[in-house]
């Protein structure tokens, strides 16, 4: 017997049809309240935007009114207005644009400067966000934003310093935005962070992707090597970070050596980056091999003549690796000439050790 078809009566009365209109009335009213500045349904909205993209789009015409909500200045209603926008931002670029086309930009440079952190934590988020949409990018680095945001990589709590990294790593793909970044020195607090957190986490990945971009310019590269421990720390992400982070880690080396040789071979080396290298031309993304391989060869190569060098020092071994690691077994190569090289340069490990322990 043929099963009966999707009559009218059966549509009627199925949940989705009979829930649709209902549904729209409440989201109406919703939205109405919000207009009211009634703090509790600015909390509605955030409550039913955090996991829903169908509410997201619903509940877009929330956006304005939310908006007078978070200029109005009022703690309460600041606070559950700017909660609720970042969650209708989140993965809606209508909603990113239509945010700052309604006037956000300016109260949540505010709250960016509040002495409340939990405000600040908010804000950077929100504008962590809003930067993730091209159409945004431009207006949010004409605003003055990042000085601020480089303010709360300095002073912020813990998730907003992570906030921040990641919008000065959205606005930094804008090239004119790396000089005003470098203006209010990013450096010393990127270092800091990278420290203070796992050298696989995400945060690592997008700082050492910020300093691969600053690293381009010399004021970046003097405030690294200025930085104690800067250049270690590079190197410890180069070792132990994620796939991304790595690469990131090797470019921004590359870089430092490509600028000027002479000048940054030596701290590159001091530091004990050849291990890290190593493994990178075994194991590393495409790009990571390229950068590793480039970078093994600017720093083989000794200033003095073959005759000042003992037969077995680490630039040798680094130049048979480098000649030779571009065969079939290159995983094993790789591993043999390790062994190797930390057998013949046990002096400069320690001392490596040595200076990671300093800064534990």
């Amino acid at each position: 017997m043929d099963s009966p078809g999707p009559c009218g009566d059966q549509l009627l009365a199925s949940p989705a049809a009979a829930e649709r209109p209902s549904e729209l009335a409440a989201l109406r009213a919703l939205v109405d309240r919000v207009r009211k500045w009634e703090v509790e349904a600015a909390r509605e909205v955030r409550r039913l935007t955090r996991a829903s993209a169908r509410h997201r789009r619903k509940l877009a015409a929330a956006v304005e009114p939310l908006v007078a909500m978070l200029r109005s200045g009022a703690p309460d209603a600041g606070e559950a207005a700017l909660l609720a926008l970042l969650n209708l931002a989140v993965r809606d670029e209508r909603n990113k644009i239509k945010i700052l086309d309604a006037g956000a930009l300016e109260p949540l440079l505010d709250y960016l400067q509040s002495m409340d952190l939990n405000l600040q934590e908010y804000a950077t988020a929100a504008i962590l966000t809003l930067s993730a949409s091209s159409t945004n990018k431009p207006l949010i680095s004409a605003s003055g934003a990042i000085p601020l945001l480089v303010k709360v990589l300095k002073e912020g709590n813990p998730q907003a310093k992570n906030d921040a990294v990641m919008a000065l790593y959205n606005l930094s793909t804008i090239a004119d935005n790396l000089q005003a970044i470098l203006s209010v020195q990013p450096i010393p607090p990127l270092i800091e962070l990278m420290r203070g957190g796992k050298r696989s986490s995400k945060t690592a990945d997008k700082c050492c992707a910020l300093l691969e971009s600053l690293l381009a310019f010399d004021q970046g590269r003097v405030a690294l090597t200025s930085e104690e421990g800067g250049v270690l720390t590079i190197v410890e992400v180069l070792e132990e970070g994620s796939l991304q982070g790595r690469e990131h880690a090797v470019g921004a080396l590359l870089t430092m050596c490509e600028s000027d040789r002479n000048k940054y071979r030596d701290p590159i080396l001091n530091e004990g980056a050849i291990p890290g290298l190593l493994e990178l031309t075994a194991h590393g993304t495409p790009k990571s091999r390229v950068k590793a391989h480039a970078l093994l060869d600017l720093l083989r190569n000794s200033p003095y003549s073959r005759s000042k060098m003992q037969p077995n020092t680490l630039e040798n071994i680094v130049s048979n690796i480098a000649s030779q690691i571009d065969g079939e077994d290159r995983g094993g190569k790789a591993k043999k000439m390790l062994a190797e090289m930390v057998k013949v340069s046990m002096e400069q490990s320690l001392r490596h050790l040595q200076r990671r322990a300093s800064f534990a």
